[in-house]
């Protein structure tokens, strides 16, 4: 994931599949994107451009839909500001390799998600 100074702007995408490593070979095969395992359950890739993750962590949503990830540099001041501007804290903050995120749910129950390196 990216570092600060992209504060409230998208960051990253994660997608939910059932299989690792059929996702990497798919992407890997159709778009070239290169990737970097973090255990069993999570995967980052690269698309030269924008970096996101493969993960297992969570149900395949029906129908897809990535998990779009945005970048605060303050995220206890974003969770004041989601819940503000009206949306549902789905999943308080919590510590993953790399920093620490809490998802949300906005006014029409999109999922999305905010990270900070802290």
């Amino acid at each position: 994931m990216s570092k600060q100074g992209h504060d409230r702007q998208i960051d990253y995408v994660e997608f939910n599949v059932s299989d690792i490593g059929r996702s990497k070979d798919f992407y890997g095969t159709a778009f070239g994107w290169s990737f970097t395992d973090y255990g069993p359950a999570y995967c980052e890739f690269n698309d030269g451009r924008l970096k996101g993750g493969l993960t297992t962590t969570a149900p395949v949503r029906l129908g897809g839909g990535p998990l779009v990830i945005l970048y605060a540099d303050n995220l206890e001041d974003a969770v004041k500001r989601v819940e503000g501007a009206g949306a549902k804290i789905v999943k308080p903050i919590f510590n993953f390799p790399g920093g620490r995120r809490f998802h949300f749910a906005d006014p029409d129950g999109y999922e999305l998600a905010v990270w900070s390196v802290d």
